[in-house]
């Protein structure tokens, strides 16, 4: 009987709600960890390398980067270089002793992170149809909607924060988080995924395989559901349902750790060493 209300009392809701905090807390320090790298390979990739008076093309991934001129060559850099700000900034806004103390600066970078995140969605539109009939992709289709659901995230995010409903803006801004960071994830679970299968599995050269095209839709879908999860868990009173919600916010923490390790290593470290050697 003793036994019975001590195993019972280890897995009680408020122990699982602070599971649940722990691990969201876990995914925060991981997602910092990869979103500061990331800014500082974009940094050394597309700004420095004009200041040192190389030329980014030898260093950029993208394939296309070398031909693009005019209209798209702008689009680019205006997609890219505002990613430096979103990756190291951006996070502090889903911190809550950040928001809560500091809320002038909440307010100010909340709306340089949507205004930047509507200009990123839109160039990155204009970038993936700027390739006439190679666009026409599964691939490419989850990449667009993903845009689109930018500009709709962003919209309410400032809508709701305008009128005071902090309950549909606190939603709204984590969504458009995600969706803004989808390429930043897409890049985690490909290089997490090239990783576990020692190479690529399902992939092509022009992302266009199957499981491409299924990372491309889940980059931003999973990490939205998993949202619309927690905000559901904070309302359960079943403790059941709560460490049903901590396990998968768990697994979700390990996939990105798996993905920033690998991006950091397999991606992000090569390029940023090959820039370091060639100035």
């Amino acid at each position: 009987m003793n036994q019975t209300i001590t195993t019972n009392s280890n897995f009680s809701l408020p122990i699982a709600n602070k599971a649940l905090d722990i691990s969201t807390k876990s995914w925060f320090a991981v997602a910092i960890a990869g979103q500061w790298a990331f800014a500082i390979y974009i940094a050394a990739i597309y700004l420095l390398t004009p200041v040192f008076g190389l030329d980014v093309t030898n260093f950029s991934p993208a394939p296309n980067l070398k031909h693009a001129e005019g209209m798209v060559l702008t689009a680019f850099f205006v997609h890219v270089i505002p990613a430096i700000y979103l990756s190291m900034f951006g996070i502090f806004q889903l911190i809550p002793s950040i928001r809560n103390s500091y809320r002038g600066f909440h307010r100010i970078n909340g709306r340089i992170f949507l205004l930047l995140g509507f200009f990123g969605a839109t160039s990155g539109l204009i970038l993936q149809w700027s390739k006439g009939l190679e666009t026409n992709t599964l691939a490419s289709l989850g990449i667009s909607i993903n845009g689109l659901l930018i500009i709709v995230a962003t919209f309410f995010a400032y809508k709701y924060a305008v009128a005071k409903r902090f309950d549909l803006h606190k939603r709204w801004a984590i969504h458009a988080f995600f969706l803004v960071n989808g390429v930043w994830t897409f890049r985690l679970y490909l290089m997490g995924w090239y990783m576990v299968n020692q190479g690529p599995n399902g992939n092509t050269p022009n992302v266009d395989g199957p499981m491409d095209i299924f990372l491309s839709f889940a980059c931003y879908l999973l990490p939205m559901l998993v949202a619309e999860l927690y905000f559901w868990s904070k309302k359960q009173r079943s403790n059941v349902k709560v460490w049903f919600s901590t396990l998968i916010v768990s697994i979700g923490a390990m996939v990105t750790m798996v993905g920033v390790g690998a991006a950091i290593m397999m991606m992000w470290i090569p390029r940023v060493i090959k820039f370091f050697n060639a100035i």
